[in-house]
């Protein structure tokens, strides 16, 4: 005998033998006429002295606790609405455990081949369920034990489990119809979007990824959380605010046609980006062309607007696809997440200091020696030499560190501490971004002459790469610092907008710091033979020894290259930096104008005609190197 009949069995009392002394025969009388006396005066009391406490009594009896329905998550876009991410119906399927062990029927109502029919309808309907939905990895096993577990430890009605998540609505649609056609039921649907990444890999490290909680989803919640990128950093505005379904039931389940209540759920905000998704996708292929050729362990590129601050593209590579996680190596966004030490792009930030405090011109003379002593050590250019003359503009051009340290012990520690902060060093930027780190200066009093003459070239100092890129561009762009963002604006789901903060500006160096530093930039690409066409562009490589946390010891390089362009009024930012990993150790040849700078140059030809930004329309001027 299964649960179902023991717990319909008729009680003891009920049954009368025949034959019995007439004596318990009126006594059984007397006991049904009590009882009736009992009954007709409850039903008085509820019907004509307590009718409103009746009703809501009998109104809590046939309700159930809210079932969640899932808000639509809020889509992102990029600059042209190109979708990014964005949510797709589906449903997730549940069964009351409580319906499927009845049939849906009333234990009382029930007979004999219902009862049958009952008794087969967790095998029916997983097997229903296995035909239609076509889940890799469930099986009929799964679908059954949960449609036949009836009962909690406690002894109580079981009556929700989830059979299936993310199913297409058709696909469930098509269930029931089968069901409905054998005369069984016992499934519901429940709002379920699926979150989808019509672009792929394409910026995923900006955009991020979800991750799913089987446990929220066992207890009726919704499963799915931003875990990167803009999902997690907007998971809660993206995420809108879930509903919920009450509907009627009774003890022995759900009623198909009773009363539903429904709280409608709030769709998330949308998002638009300033992301560039053509110019991403180039700038995808060429940082991941340039990884390859040269067997560097990944690679950061960066193109930013040098007046607003939008980020146009953001790369890292290897990346990864959300729609098909395999490897979670490179989840995270290493153009804000790690913190390296930048080599001699950082000479720009040291010159911008040096020249607006008024030490130095783009004409100053310096006399070079072949090495200079620093901390008991010598610090040597990277392309040996004997004593030479170098202008300013000949230090950036030939990237002389003997010659950036000589100008920068003419200057305080302390100011140039205060102007590399002035330049966002040792802070987040405030990008919309999680996990942003704030790189590293080190603190007045750990300051030694032998650091300070490292962090002048770029080492002892730790940088992220948009840190680096923001600075510059504060620089070139008449001294005026506009903090990096990625996110344009922000809508409801009914099309009004949301306010966003509006990226702060403030000044770092004089506009004419700004262009004696422009001239530093030109004079380098014009002594190395970088050239975009139609463009004067200005630039700085970079080339450091790599830190290796395995050993805790300097071990291998990266390159680096910054430019903008055009000079005489930058419009555009382009980083791009190569982690060429340990084994580089072998090969200190390397250089950042080597293998990065064709990126860049590459970058820069395909976006500045692509925004529109006019041609140079004068010849760059000559700069002197050497005195």
């Amino acid at each position: 005998m299964t649960t179902a009949m023991r717990r319909h069995a008729v009680p003891k009392w009920a049954h009368v033998k025949v034959g019995e002394p007439r004596g318990r025969l009126m006594g059984v009388g007397l006991f049904f006429s009590l009882l009736a006396l009992v009954l007709v005066g409850r039903a008085f009391y509820y019907q004509g002295l307590d009718l409103d406490e009746s009703a809501l009594s009998a109104e809590n009896s046939l309700t159930t606790d809210p079932v969640p329905i899932s808000a639509n998550r809020g889509t992102i876009t990029d600059r042209d609405n190109n979708v990014l991410a964005a949510s797709e119906p589906a449903v997730n399927v549940i069964t009351d455990q409580t319906i499927v062990s009845t049939n849906g029927m009333l234990d009382e109502a029930m007979t004999l081949n219902d009862r049958l029919q009952a008794m087969a309808a967790p095998g029916v309907i997983a097997g229903t369920l296995l035909a239609f939905l076509d889940v890799p990895g469930d099986t009929f096993a799964e679908y059954y034990d949960v449609l036949s577990d009836f009962l909690t430890d406690e002894g109580e009605a079981r009556r929700y489990g989830v059979l299936a998540t993310e199913i297409p609505s058709y696909d469930y649609l098509r269930v029931v119809e089968r069901l409905d056609a054998l005369g069984y039921t016992g499934l519901y649907s429940q709002q379920a979007p699926v979150r989808v990444y019509p672009t792929g890999s394409l910026a995923a490290n900006v955009v991020g990824y979800m991750n799913y909680d089987d446990y929220l989803a066992q207890i009726g919640k919704n499963p799915w959380s931003g875990a990167g990128g803009l999902e997690a950093s907007l998971n809660t505005s993206l995420a809108g605010v879930d509903g919920a379904e009450i509907y009627q039931t009774t003890p022995h389940g759900r009623i198909p046609t009773g009363t539903t209540v429904v709280k409608e759920p709030v769709e998330g905000v949308s998002y638009q980006l300033t992301l560039d998704s053509d110019l991403q996708f180039m700038v995808n292929q060429r940082l991941a062309r340039a990884v390859a050729e040269n067997q560097a362990e990944s690679g950061m590129a960066i193109t930013l607007d040098v007046k607003t601050g939008e980020i146009l593209a953001m790369a890292n590579y290897p990346t990864f696809d959300p729609d098909n996680r395999r490897d979670d190596d490179y989840l995270g966004n290493r153009t804000i997440s790690v913190n390296y030490e930048p080599g001699s792009v950082q000479k720009i930030l040291t010159m911008a200091a040096l020249a607006d405090q008024g030490i130095i011109t783009p004409q100053t003379k310096v006399s070079v020696p072949a090495y200079v002593d620093s901390g008991g050590y010598r610090i040597y250019d990277a392309i040996g030499h004997g004593d030479i003359n170098l202008t300013v503009n000949g230090i950036v051009a030939r990237s002389s560190n003997i010659g950036t340290v000589l100008l920068a012990r003419q200057m305080e520690k302390e100011t140039f501490r205060d102007y590399l902060l002035r330049f966002g060093l040792n802070q987040p930027t405030g990008v919309e971004l999680p996990d942003e780190e704030s790189g590293d200066v080190k603190d007045l009093d750990e300051m030694t002459d032998w650091l300070r003459d490292r962090v002048a070239f770029g080492q002892g100092v730790s940088v992220t790469a948009l840190q680096e890129a923001a600075a510059v561009a504060a620089i070139v762009n008449g001294g005026v610092y506009t903090e990096p963002h990625i996110v344009k604006q922000a809508t409801q789901a009914d099309g009004s907008p949301v306010e966003l903060s509006t990226p702060q500006t403030r000044q770092v160096v004089s506009p004419e710091t700004s262009e004696m530093v422009r001239q530093m930039m030109e004079a380098m690409t014009q002594y190395n033979g970088f050239t975009i066409d139609g463009y004067r562009t200005g630039a700085k490589s970079g080339t450091a020894e790599r830190y290796d946390s395995g050993c805790a010891c300097y071990h291998g390089y990266i390159v680096s290259f910054i430019g903008v362009a055009p000079i005489e009024d930058p419009r555009l930012l382009t980083y791009v930096v190569l982690d060429l990993g340990s084994a580089s150790q072998e090969n200190p040849d390397v250089t950042g104008s080597q293998l990065a700078a064709p990126v860049y140059t590459d970058i820069m030809r395909v976006a500045l005609p692509r925004y529109g930004i006019p041609t140079s329309v004068t010849a760059a001027p000559r700069y002197e190197i050497e005195w």
